[in-house]
């Protein structure tokens, strides 16, 4: 059954202070009550001039509220999202807060998407957090599947840093799970043009970070300070 135009319309983000601000204490609040523990092993620190594309693995309903929490506890930049356009119009607050939709089973709208996100990068300080594989799928530590839309960006934001952020959550150690990420150090995309070989290198660089991460929650949490 096709869907009408009206289903796939292009969501822009509309950015509230003032709901980003009451959002900020309901978001901490509820990873508070949620996790054991929030940890954090951060080896990006963006300066005011830096604009940042921090690209993540996707695995369980918090992904949409993360990169949320780590702009507001660490980067503090004028950050956007994509977000799944289904996802947005059930939940329309969140272009409140700088998601915006993307529909990736049209290549047009998600051309459309991908347009406004180099756009937003134009603006002073600007961050997109992306989920490349995009859908959530179960957690591993084999190299990710990224759609293309990633390098597609990465070709019109040269001067962007490209930063992998790993996702792992467990209950090895409590009844209630552990949060752990890891924000990496910028990926060097500068001299590669080619998409698919670019879209590999970034691939790689999420992989190992993710292999890295997974080892260090359970032998070098000492590296790891708490979020939450």
């Amino acid at each position: 059954m096709k869907h009408s135009k009206t289903e796939y319309e292009f969501i822009a983000a509309r950015e509230s202070r003032w709901f980003i601000t009451v959002f900020d204490g309901y978001v901490r609040n509820l990873f508070w009550r949620r996790f054991h523990q929030v940890w954090v092993k951060q080896e990006y620190y963006p300066s005011k001039f830096s604009k940042s594309i921090y690209y993540l693995n996707h695995t369980s309903w918090w992904d949409g509220l993360i990169p949320f929490l780590l702009n507001q506890k660490l980067f503090r930049q004028k950050a956007r999202a994509m977000m799944e356009d289904r996802q947005m119009k059930q939940h329309t607050f969140f272009k409140k807060i700088g998601a915006f939709s993307v529909n990736l089973e049209s290549s047009r709208n998600t051309l459309t998407s991908l347009r406004y996100a180099v756009e937003s990068m134009e603006r002073p300080h600007s961050s997109l957090f992306i989920y490349p594989e995009g859908k959530i799928v179960p957690f591993s530590t084999k190299k990710p599947d990224f759609k293309k839309g990633l390098a597609w960006i990465a070709s019109k934001c040269p001067d962007a840093d490209f930063v992998p952020v790993g996702i792992y959550i467990h209950t090895a150690a409590s009844d209630k799970p552990e949060l752990f990420l890891q924000i990496g150090n910028a990926v060097d995309i500068q001299a590669e043009k080619n998409h698919d070989v670019l879209n590999e290198i970034l691939e790689i660089k999420l992989q190992n970070l993710i292999l890295e991460l997974v080892d260090g929650s359970f032998t070098n949490k000492e590296n790891f300070k708490k979020l939450i």
